[in-house]
């Protein structure tokens, strides 16, 4: 796919890996949308990239994302790209005797229902583009879970399942769908956890480089190794990820 002269949407793209994609995209000639729901990190955003719109929203309020969703719609029909990448992980145990509702509702709604939902109110615009993707970024623990994030495992899961289907659906149309699966990214979200991280920027240019050779499942650095672990050698990998 033509990575340049896009309209792109970005969910989360003021932080982490949603902020490494608007940058290099928007270097690359696309215009940026990104919406977040940490004004002050879109008002940075602004600061260093004037020309990126932004919008604030929470995207686990169905209401708020139907307000932005109705923006978009109204505001940039040229919209050709949604990159689904909001996110939220949290780390808890179920044996730990309390309940954990508000945390389990919010990687649900944010993880997995918002992009579902945003994917369908949006897909309409998209079919009208000559070119046009989606793409989800999931991540490796979709496909090998670990202990400590069972719901957030869950999510990313379910949402590999979304973008094959999805993929299976919108094939012959002018919509391409893409998932990106990295390995651990140094983020605010996985602060002091695990080693041998890649950097947001690195994941930014490879899932880039491969979305322009047209590759709809790009597994990142170590993601290959786990998955083929995984697949052909089960128990050592569970083994591995049992207590992380």
């Amino acid at each position: 796919m033509k990575l340049n002269g896009n309209t792109i949407l970005i969910t989360g793209g003021a932080s982490g890996i949603g902020l490494a994609l608007t940058r290099l995209l928007h270097r690359n000639g696309n215009k940026i949308i990104v919406c977040g729901r940490d004004e002050g990190r879109l008002a940075g955003l602004k600061k260093q990239l004037p020309d990126v719109v932004t919008y604030p929203c929470d995207l686990a309020d169905e209401p708020s994302l139907d307000r932005f969703a109705d923006a978009v719609l109204a505001n940039h029909p040229d919209l050709n790209m949604l990159i689904n990448n909001a996110g939220v992980q949290h780390n808890f145990q179920f044996t730990e005797g309390r309940s954990h509702g508000p945390l389990i509702r919010e990687e649900l709604d944010t993880n997995l229902f918002a992009p579902i939902r945003l994917t369908d109110r949006l897909l309409p615009l998209l079919l009208r583009r000559n070119s046009a993707a989606i793409v989800n970024i999931t991540s490796a623990l979709a496909f090998a879970p670990k202990k400590s994030a069972a719901v957030y495992c869950a999510t990313k899961s379910a949402m590999r399942s979304f973008t094959q289907a999805l993929r299976y659906q919108l094939d012959g149309s002018s919509v391409a769908v893409f998932e990106i699966v990295p390995s651990l990214v140094d983020t605010r979200m996985t602060h002091g956890r695990g080693k041998g991280k890649i950097t947001p920027d690195f994941l930014a240019g490879e899932a880039v480089d491969a979305i322009a050779m047209d590759k709809h499942d790009i597994l990142i650095e170590k993601t290959k190794l786990l998955y083929l672990l995984y697949r052909f050698f089960p128990s050592t990998a569970r083994r591995l990820l049992k207590n992380t």
